[in-house]
């Protein structure tokens, strides 16, 4: 735990120590997955999000940084309940058109290990799909089934500009502990977007949580 302490705190300490720039606001993961676009080098996100209980940790801030332009570092800081998880992503192939990228996601302090995925995105126009799969580890807390075991889950996404600062988002994580999601993400200013989102269970009886999210973009060590 100490390692995901001491990683958040110097993510923390960049927001402050070094000379930081306005940058514009990126769309970096929809509202439950992650996206094969990478952060851009240089450039930190410092978000704040509260979400129902159902889904996650109700409380987090997460720090995302690129340190370059095909690698990117996510470290999620819960709460309400204490955790940290360690989210990282490298761009295969980058181009304008079609993204490839592959990573670990949701390597918690609670136990939690890596789970690897893929994924690809094709850009056209104002339209942004993306596809992957994800080596997912189950721990549903039941008598009747075992727990840590791997799962590949499938990872849909699909996203859709119709103003310069509002973005239509939804995706889709195959599972019995995940879910569909509907939301958007609005440009506050160039560098501050809010993101709500409804989360619909996979499992029945089909249940609907909240979620919302607060983002700020910078740009470090330029």
């Amino acid at each position: 735990m100490s390692l995901f302490r001491s990683a958040a705190l110097l993510v923390a300490l960049t927001t402050t120590t070094l000379s930081a720039t306005l940058a514009m606001a990126t769309t970096k993961g929809l509202n439950q997955i992650v996206t094969p676009d990478i952060q851009p080098e240089g450039q930190l996100s410092v978000s704040f999000q509260q979400t129902d209980p159902n889904i996650t940790n109700r409380l987090q801030a997460q720090f995302e940084y690129g340190f370059t332009n095909r690698f990117e570092v996510a470290i999620f800081q819960g709460f309400s309940g204490d955790e940290q998880v360690f989210n990282a992503e490298y761009g295969i192939v980058q181009s304008k058109n079609f993204l490839l990228s592959t990573g670990i996601a949701n390597w918690s302090t609670l136990g939690v290990a890596a789970q690897p995925y893929i994924e690809a995105g094709y850009l056209r126009g104002n339209s942004y799909a993306m596809i992957g799969a994800e080596d997912a580890v189950i721990n549903d807390g039941t008598v009747d089934e075992p727990d840590n075991v791997h799962q590949i889950q499938t990872i849909l996404g699909y996203a859709y500009r119709v103003h310069p600062r509002l973005l239509l988002q939804v995706d889709y994580q195959s599972g019995i502990s995940n879910f569909s999601t509907a939301g958007f993400t609005y440009n506050i200013t160039p560098n501050v977007t809010f993101n709500p989102a409804v989360y619909l269970t996979n499992s029945t009886p089909y249940k609907g949580y909240g979620y919302a999210v607060v983002t700020w973009n910078i740009t470090v060590g330029h």
